[in-house]
């Protein structure tokens, strides 16, 4: 094939057509099982067998075991003792004095509404890690996993002992 271009002549090379299946034509280059197959090839026959036996009780991580509703401050992690009430505008964390009445450590706190609360506010409030005196603040509790309690030590050795095969 030749062509001109601005007045030189341009051989361009064709390229050789390769059959991978010197048989029939396939429309699929690589034959893999897809969306096209009508599934009769190689299909086996399904065997007939009881549903499999489900096992009574809490399925899944954690269900059935104790939690626990808990408040953490945002700033360090730290388990409160108790959560703030909503006049206690000057609680403040026992761990890193982070103040605890404010917008990120309340329920309604949201990023993505408007004024980045759930609830109406007359005004937006600027700094949310700030202590406010917003009368709308609930504190934000979540559920947790429930430490388990350490049995009680025997006093004596034949005790602990006695401990060890009890079912």
């Amino acid at each position: 094939m030749k062509e001109r271009f601005a007045g030189a002549e341009i051989r361009r090379a064709r390229r050789p057509r390769i059959c991978y299946n010197s048989g029939t034509m396939s429309d699929r280059k690589y034959r893999q099982s897809g969306y096209q197959d009508d599934g009769s090839r190689g299909e086996r026959p399904r065997e007939n067998r009881p549903p499999a036996e489900r096992k009574e009780g809490p399925r899944g991580r954690g269900l059935g075991a104790p939690t626990e509703t808990v408040f953490r401050c945002v700033a360090c992690g730290a388990k409160q003792p108790s959560p703030p009430a909503a006049e206690a505008y000057g609680a403040s964390c026992w761990k890193c004095q982070a103040p605890l009445h404010t917008c990120s450590h309340c329920s309604a706190f949201d990023t993505s509404t408007f004024r980045e609360c759930r609830k109406t506010l007359p005004a937006r409030v600027v700094k949310k890690t700030l202590a406010n005196q917003c009368a709308l603040f609930e504190p934000k509790l979540s559920v947790e996993f429930a430490q388990e309690q350490a049995p009680e030590k025997p006093s004596d050795a034949k005790a602990a002992f006695d401990a060890l095969f009890k079912f």
